[in-house]
């Protein structure tokens, strides 16, 4: 919120604090003291040089020029040297012959170095200028020059005085739970209790603020029918009238001040009366002009798909979450948020109701984001306005447009709903000691609890603490200590590090986690961080049938992005997004990995027990079962070149096989082994397709990836993928360590002929079961295939080592083992040994 320092130290003064001021620095202090951070403070630009009040005593209209210009002589008494009047041209059309106006005479600097000279212009001789707001620094625009009220000051006064002097005008950052600080009144109240001082509320006693009320009659009858619909949420609703103003009146230019300065625009008298009232109490209210409204008003939801011009002349097609006030007409306003033009103030307007009202936050936010249409009262009712000031803010808008525009304030007025009672909360007086570790005396807790307007009540034990109508944030006793340590101030709270806890480094989990990633980093694959969501129809271009697992997808009722609106069975989608994005942006050579977490669907709906009480057993059991499963999934994909082609020579690209051997560096940095098969599995290409098991369950799929989705996703050729479900794989510890043996290796190679369509994973496994302890290791290195062999044939040459760990072998042991192995392939495979 913006706001005039001069405003507030003003309000305080006039509060019980004659006297009393601080520098910016020191009330920016003071802000943060109480909780407020400042999003900054600037002071108004200086102005140096003869500026000074002038009436206006004649006008020259000039009409020969493209635009209309007036040569003005203007009495600035004897700030000239010479007492004579001051010839000076001026564009603006807002004022007459006998205003009084600010003067910036020949010498003067105004804000931006722009100085001030006598100058030949439109064929006369200009003495000066007549300033607006803009050119003095209070706003960034304006429609005219100032025009002051009569009385405001004497012709050649500094204009400085009049104009209210140096100010800073500091910008105060309201936490949405503070709506109360959008006004004078509570930030009023915050800095009194930042520096310690008398505290009287001006909507008790306006007179603080500058205005008599004594004259506003008591209401003394209804003004007109109202209907408040209990479907709006609307606790309250006000209207008083005052009559016969004059349309052409204009607010004091001290009160713009405190608008231009709180970052409002000034509009016309009565429009003006209610933002100051609002940026003065909070209370957002609204002016209609009351010729133009017909009969009762009703405060009611709108139908669906009506439209309302609002006073910004943009048609607003309205929902039936929108609260409107109607009169026999028709809408009238956009309740809390913005009025219509049917009914808006204007230049014939001398009758004027003002409506003050206390509307439902949460509908009120719904409202302004629909409509994006966030104004100065919408952030206000969104924060919670008090209820019980609609009656002093009518009263103070009346007798603030009758002073200014004349008129008669009816004795009339409808005031509509009641103030609802806050219910005590009970909090114990050590609670605050306890929770905050430090000793805080029941008069402590007491008197600032009293200080943000709690009524308390209670022994020594135990205190009823009622809060003020104005803090609808204050529910809880946990919220009433937040305001106990606010206030006595958070550096008083010692710091003491809690002493941690030995703990037994990472879980088993952890560290298999850890030790994948590194894994695949040190292999070459860059790890990137997938989104958790997945594309809606990715499912469907992959072609996936109705019953598969990774259809069980979890939907998000509120997602960030409506084609990104379920949570990802699967890494791949984004992943192959990650390489489209590379891809488009001339990155050919890739390879990515990515481990994250997956969900799977395992109840259409979630039982809803009462938040009055602890559900049952049977309840929570329910609920549990009712939990999407998170399984952990690591997956690779790659593109292009795996080695490059350059002077050492040709490259190589990925191939299945790569997207097999990302697998097998994973399962190997989670101690176990892999059996891959050849399977069919979407989206990968049914030919080169590898499916990942563990003692007998599938945990993934590895290969490459299907030509028809690849084009339908945009992606190249041959693109290779695997992905694995960590938490399938069993938690291997490896532990102890193995031992090594110091005796040389023997090394035998066994070449067998087998049926084409046996897989070499299944030769070696035979050969690793059956060659017994003393075998080492089993590498595939040589396929070959000839007539020789016979139609259907292939040949394996497979490299064995064989070790013992307390003797050196000998060639008749590692040969036996080595004739067994074969024998044991040629009983369950049919392999023949070549020789």
């Amino acid at each position: 919120m913006l706001i005039s320092q001069n405003w507030l130290m003003s309000l305080l003064n006039n509060a019980g604090n004659p006297g009393w001021t601080v520098s910016a620095e020191e009330l920016d202090a003071g802000f943060v003291r109480v909780g407020f951070e400042t999003e900054g403070y600037e002071p108004l630009p200086e102005i140096t040089g003869p500026l000074v009040v002038g009436r206006v005593k004649e006008i020259e209209e000039l009409t020969e020029f493209k635009k209309p210009i007036r040569y003005c002589q203007v009495d600035v008494g004897r700030a000239n040297g010479t007492g004579e009047l001051q010839g000076i041209i001026c564009g603006a059309r807002n004022f007459k012959e006998g205003d009084l106006v600010v003067v910036s005479l020949p010498g003067a600097v105004l804000p931006g170095g722009f100085e001030i000279a006598a100058r030949e212009t439109y064929g006369h001789i200009s003495n000066g200028m007549m300033a607006s707001e803009a050119e003095l620094g209070f706003t960034a625009t304006s429609d005219g020059i100032i025009v002051l009220e009569e009385g405001a000051g004497e012709p050649g006064q500094d204009a400085r005085e009049v104009l209210g002097g140096p100010d800073t005008v500091f910008d105060v950052n309201i936490t949405p739970d503070r709506g109360y600080a959008l006004s004078a009144r509570g930030l009023g109240r915050e800095v009194a209790s930042a520096f310690d001082l008398e505290y009287k509320d001006l909507a008790a006693d306006p007179s603080i603020a500058g205005i008599d009320v004594s004259d506003v009659p008591a209401p003394a009858g209804d003004l007109i029918p109202i209907t408040l619909e209990e479907s709006t949420k609307a606790q309250r609703f006000g209207l008083r009238m005052v009559e016969g103003i004059d349309p052409k009146a204009q607010a004091p230019f001290w009160l713009k001040r405190v608008l231009m300065l709180g970052g409002v625009r000034s509009v016309n008298a009565a429009t003006d009366v209610t933002n100051f009232v609002m940026l003065l109490t909070g209370q957002p209210m609204h002016a209609f002009d009351a010729d133009k409204i017909a009969g009762g008003l009703r405060v009611h939801n709108a139908q669906g798909g009506e439209e309302f011009e609002t006073l910004d002349h943009v048609k607003r097609t309205l929902t039936a979450n929108d609260v409107v006030i109607s009169d026999d007409n028709g809408i009238q306003s956009l309740a809390a948020i913005m009025g219509g033009t049917t009914s808006e103030i204007s230049d014939e307007t001398t009758n004027v109701y003002f409506e003050a009202a206390s509307w439902d936050a949460l509908t009120v936010a719904r409202s302004a984001r629909h409509h994006k249409l966030s104004s100065e009262a919408s952030r206000r009712f969104e924060r919670g306005v008090d209820p019980a000031i609609i009656e002093i803010s009518l009263d103070i808008a009346c007798a603030l447009l009758a002073d200014i525009a004349g008129g008669t304030i009816s004795d009339k007025r409808t005031l509509v709903g009641d103030v609802k009672d806050r219910a005590p909360i009970e909090m114990r007086v050590s609670r605050p000691s306890e929770l905050i570790g430090v000793d805080y005396s029941k008069e402590t807790v007491v008197r600032r609890l009293e200080e943000v307007g709690c009524a308390v009540t209670g022994d020594d034990e135990t205190l009823r603490v009622t809060p003020p109508t104005w803090r609808t944030d204050l529910n809880e006793p946990v919220e009433l200590i937040e305001e106990i340590v606010r206030l006595e101030g958070l550096d008083d709270i010692p710091l003491e590090l809690p002493t941690p806890r030995g703990g037994r480094g990472l879980s088993p989990v952890q560290r298999r986690r850890r030790a994948v990633t590194h894994a695949l980093a040190y292999s070459g694959y860059v790890e990137i961080i997938p989104t958790p969501f997945m594309p809606n129809t990715v499912l469907d271009t992959w072609g996936l049938e109705s019953g598969d697992k990774r259809r069980k997808t979890v939907q998000v009722q509120n997602p960030l992005d409506a084609d990104y609106a379920v949570l990802a069975t699967t890494l791949l989608p984004t992943m192959l997004e990650a390489v489209g994005r590379n891809v488009a942006r001339g990155r050919t050579d890739l390879a990515l990995y990515s481990v994250a977490q997956t969900v799977f669907k395992t109840a259409d709906e979630s039982p809803m027990p009462s938040v009055l009480e602890r559900p049952t057993p049977e309840v929570l059991e329910e609920l549990i079962g009712s939990l999407p499963e998170q399984h952990l999934h690591a997956a690779t994909v790659a593109i292009g070149n795996k080695e490059l082609e350059g002077p050492w020579g040709k490259g190589r690209t990925y191939t299945w096989a790569d997207a097999i051997e990302s697998a097998q560096i994973v399962a190997k940095s989670c101690g176990v082994e892999l059996d891959i098969e050849s399977a069919e599995h979407l989206p990968w290409h049914p030919g080169r397709c590898a499916q990942l098991s563990v003692d007998g369950s599938v945990v993934g799929y590895a290969g490459e990836l299907h030509p028809q989705i690849l084009e339908a996703l945009g992606l190249p050729e041959r693109t290779c993928a695997m992905e694995i479900d960590l938490t399938a794989l069993p938690i291997s510890e490896n532990l102890p360590a193995p031992v090594l043996s110091a005796f040389p290796a023997l090394h035998q190679d066994i070449a067998l002929v087998v049926d084409d369509d046996i897989p070499a994973e299944t030769v070696r496994r035979t050969l690793v079961e059956t060659a017994g302890e003393l075998l080492e290791t089993v590498e595939l290195f040589d396929v070959y295939r000839s007539d020789a062999l016979g139609d259907g044939k292939k040949s394996l040459a497979f490299g064995l080592v064989f070790r013992a760990s307390d003797r050196t072998l000998t060639d008749e042991e590692a040969n036996e083992a080595r004739l067994a192995a074969a024998e044991a392939a040629a009983q369950r495979l049919g392999a023949q040994m070549r020789a």
